[in-house]
């Protein structure tokens, strides 16, 4: 099951991505940059949650020890990946790809990496 779980989150990719074009396409025309990237913030965030949920319903994590695990693996990807295709892809600077999780200035980006460490274990025990 670990292994599953650490292929699922390649999935989670694409879902962001999505995320990420329907802010860019859509309601970020009409919303600050802040304000956007909050919501964007938060459709990730139930995003995440429903397809976690699925992936539970599949295959169940066996421990909360296991659960646990996964969600330090999802939220190391994601930081991983959030600085190479930040800095190597989108050619962003160190320094704006860091300004994103600063909380004093309204970035929530932590909060859904928080989220994401403690959602494997959220659905497991709501399964």
């Amino acid at each position: 099951m670990l292994l599953a779980h650490t292929l699922a989150w390649i999935p989670m990719v694409f879902i962001a991505i999505g995320n990420g074009v329907a802010r860019d396409l859509g309601y970020g025309k009409y919303l600050t940059t802040l304000r956007a990237h909050q919501l964007s913030t938060l459709t990730a965030a139930i995003l995440f949650s429903i397809y976690a949920w699925v992936i539970e319903r599949h295959w169940p994590l066996e421990s909360a020890a296991q659960a646990i695990l996964v969600g330090g693996i999802w939220l190391v990807l994601t930081i991983a990946f959030e600085f190479v295709f930040g800095y190597y892809v989108a050619m962003h600077s160190w320094a704006k790809i860091v300004a994103a999780y600063d909380l004093r200035k309204g970035q929530v980006w932590p909060l859904l990496l928080l989220w994401l460490f403690v959602l494997p274990s959220l659905v497991r025990r709501l399964n």
